[in-house]
């Protein structure tokens, strides 16, 4: 791995010093970059998936169907708004609210490009709300505190498909929470910092998913689950549970999780951005043009890295099917967990050895290849009492009687039909 330099964090003193107007001005952008972020996304999926399938998607509202998506969000708000009788109503009415301001706050300290000058005035200012000494930290409560919108509403709806959506819900983002976190812990040592600017200044000679490529694919695989995207979409699975948490929830207030969904897909690119492919940097290319990271141009490289990571989400929903609970809830703690544990500790290791020991890296980097290659081979040989229990099952099933629902679903008896004669 590359020599870099811990990064420290004196971009912070950058924040703090705006006038109110460069305050509200950003607070208005960034609602309105991820509301049309929002429509355009949805449009997108639509399109893309409309390809895949060799359908032409929505092309009817708008240029290219592009007012498709405010369409829908008119209708949505104009539909009946429906009260189950059995719904905790404070809770009900405040469950969708808890699900959507989290992922409006999460954007507050993601960085979309360096300072700069405001125009028509003296004003410069960096290009982001503002920032923290933990400002990953922060967007990783922020995305926790969603969470709880969901399990509220399951609760509170009264249903019992619902309340399993929401207990799937819990255990999902805690599963998958743990891993994004893990993942995330080996760029904070590689930058000496955990503001979100000082990674990306980290970041000026070499970008974190080419140094930590397995960091880069455990968070990427983890902000799939964590956003509850196919194929890990097991909270809302139609064949299962109707639809999940928002079974009984219409009009405006399905709306907000149908909102609260696309801004956390794009929030979580940010975040994978930022961390991983150098933020508002230019890639290599177009880096050797001097005025390709100042300036309004940053702004440009960083909504083009985070449109690669929205066609990721879609390109995933187009193509694999969804989970078994038990294959996901499997996966996320049997291979995820330990391999970012074990890649941390590898990451760990080698940071401390280059800061302070004079211990030739590559055999550090040797050891962890070869701990790497024993984790996938022992992969291949683990627990089959899954396979056995399901051969037991099918010898029992051919062993039984020659019902067709033996071990199946419970039906009731099929009644004797009595002729009726008039």
């Amino acid at each position: 791995m590359p020599t870099l330099p811990i990064a420290s964090d004196h971009q912070l003193n950058a924040f703090g010093h705006d006038p109110w107007w460069v305050i509200l001005i950003k607070v208005v952008l960034a609602f309105t970059i991820l509301l049309v972020f929002t429509l355009f996304n949805i449009w997108l999926e639509r399109r893309v998936v409309a390809r895949m399938q060799n359908r032409l998607g929505p092309n009817v509202h708008g240029p290219f169907g592009l007012l498709q998506s405010l369409a829908d969000g008119v209708k949505l708000m104009l539909k009946e708004d429906i009260v189950p009788r059995a719904a905790d109503k404070v809770v009900y009415i405040a469950a969708p609210l808890l699900a959507a301001i989290p992922a409006f706050m999460a954007v507050a300290v993601i960085p979309f490009g360096p300072v700069v000058k405001v125009p028509f005035s003296d004003v410069t200012t960096p290009l982001q709300l503002t920032d923290l000494p933990v400002g990953v930290l922060y967007i990783l409560a922020i995305a926790s505190i969603g969470v709880y919108g969901i399990v509220l509403a399951g609760w509170s709806s009264g249903s019992t498909y619902s309340l399993l959506g929401a207990l799937r819900s819990s255990a999902q983002v805690i599963s998958y929470e743990v891993a994004m976190g893990l993942s995330l812990v080996a760029v904070f040592l590689y930058a000496g910092s955990m503001s979100t600017s000082g990674i990306v200044a980290a970041q000026s000679d070499w970008w974190f998913g080419v140094i930590l490529f397995p960091s880069f694919v455990i968070y990427t695989i983890s902000m799939v689950g964590e956003t509850n995207r196919a194929p890990f979409d097991l909270a809302e699975a139609e064949g299962e549970l109707v639809g999940g948490f928002h079974t009984e929830y219409s009009s405006i207030k399905f709306a907000f999780f149908f909102l609260a969904e696309y801004i956390n897909m794009v929030t979580v690119s940010m975040l994978a951005t930022t961390m991983f492919l150098g933020g508002w940097r230019a890639p290599w290319p177009l880096s050797l043009w001097d005025g390709a990271n100042s300036g309004y141009w940053p702004v440009l490289w960083f909504l083009g890295k985070v449109m690669f990571f929205v066609f990721i989400f879609v390109w995933l929903r187009g193509t694999l099917p969804r989970l078994r609970y038990d294959q996901f809830m499997q996966f996320g703690w049997k291979w995820l967990i330990p391999g970012a544990l074990i890649w941390t500790v590898l990451v760990a290791t080698i940071r401390v050895v280059t800061l302070e020991g004079p211990i030739d890296r590559r055999y550090l980097i040797a050891a962890g290849v070869v701990a790497a290659l024993v984790w996938v081979v022992l992969g291949f040989f683990g627990d089959d009492s899954d396979d056995r229990s399901d051969e037991s099952d099918k010898v029992a099933l051919t062993e039984s009687d020659d019902d067709a629902f033996t071990g199946g679903y419970p039906v009731p008896p099929v009644r004797e039909q009595e002729s009726i004669r008039g």
